[in-house]
């Protein structure tokens, strides 16, 4: 079992910044690949990026390459979503996901690959 928890959401303006944590807890967090995906309203939900089991692959969508950027502490059992520049878009509630059948360089990009998932937290960008 891995439990995890979202923090970090919020309101923020166009071209602001807002950084999401995810701590995790349960299992060995060195030992499977963290994702993070949203979900606005009405939309299906979306891959935005991953990290490997110990940081050495990453992959985030196109549309935010540039601007996010995933990390993850293994000393802390936590994962980061770093996001700047951000645009009216963005907004949906993110949430992180916990793959723990993938292999250690591997990130996956479908829901379906992840086995657990936090609450989520809202962004909210203001145009």
């Amino acid at each position: 079992q891995v439990q995890l928890v979202e923090s970090g959401g919020g309101l923020v303006q166009t071209g602001g910044s807002l950084r999401l944590s995810c701590a995790a807890s349960g299992r060995t967090f060195s030992r499977y690949a963290m994702g993070w995906f949203r979900q606005a309203p009405g939309k299906e939900r979306e891959f935005v990026g991953g990290i490997s089991w110990i940081g050495r692959t990453t992959y985030v969508l196109d549309s935010v390459k540039g601007r996010f950027t995933i990390s993850r502490d293994n000393a802390k059992n936590t994962a980061y979503l770093q996001m700047n520049s951000l645009k009216p878009e963005d907004t949906a509630v993110y949430y992180c996901a916990a793959d723990i059948d993938g292999r250690p360089l591997d990130v996956r990009t479908t829901p379906v690959s992840y086995d657990y998932w936090g609450q989520g937290t809202q962004v909210t960008v203001s145009s």
